[in-house]
């Protein structure tokens, strides 16, 4: 189905890692980075092993996509729990991508709902740009809401998804000035680090 394929296209663009400059991580990212795995991977290690977020995001990564070692979706899940646990919007991005997928866990879009919620509400781009697809064909348990979603693609917008501004442009089609403007409304009074509304007051469908 095309929304699927569009939240599958949303969660493979994401496995991409970003530099974060942290004293200690840097020289493993940066090998990461230039495909010398077997660096990245005895560099990260330690710093996962001592509960390092970005090391243990990264590790996960790792094993997601087999770089340095064997691809084990077990141990993706693993390494990204553990840096969800602390926070690391990236990583519970990609938990939520994997109870979404069903890769080592049995798929519950609904449990992947829970950990997209919480990276979006530290601005996450992606994970805002999925929650709102969840929302626009009603996924997971989410009420079917057009003014959330285009919420959640007006903050991933503005945050650079491309994906978002396509599909914002695509929902407006079917809403009333009355709904664009809570939208609007509701994006612009929004702040990272706080919760995201569960529903509009005019877009349910």
């Amino acid at each position: 189905m095309k929304k699927l394929r569009g939240i599958l296209l949303a969660i493979g663009i994401a496995l991409g890692l970003p530099l974060p400059a942290l004293a200690g991580f840097a020289e493993g990212a940066m090998a990461y980075n230039n495909r010398n795995y077997t660096l990245a991977y005895k560099e990260i290690l330690p710093l996962a092993k001592a509960g390092n977020a970005d090391a243990e995001h990264l590790l996960g990564l790792m094993y997601y996509m087999g770089r340095g070692v064997p691809q084990d979706y077990r141990q993706a899940l693993a390494w990204h729990r553990k840096a969800a646990a602390k926070g690391k919007a990236d990583a519970q991005y990609v938990v939520g991508a994997m109870y979404y997928t069903g890769n080592a866990v049995i798929q519950d879009h609904k449990e992947a709902v829970v950990w997209f919620r919480k990276a979006a509400e530290q601005g996450h781009a992606d994970a805002q740009q999925v929650l709102g697809l969840m929302y626009r064909y009603h996924i997971g348990g989410m009420p079917q809401d057009n003014v959330i979603a285009y919420m959640l693609w007006n903050l991933a917008a503005a945050n650079g998804s491309s994906n978002a501004a396509e599909q914002r442009a695509a929902v407006v089609k079917a809403m009333s000035p009355e709904q664009i403007e809570e939208g609007q409304a509701l994006s612009a009074g929004w702040k990272p680090g706080t919760p995201l509304p569960r529903s509009s007051r005019t877009g349910g469908g």
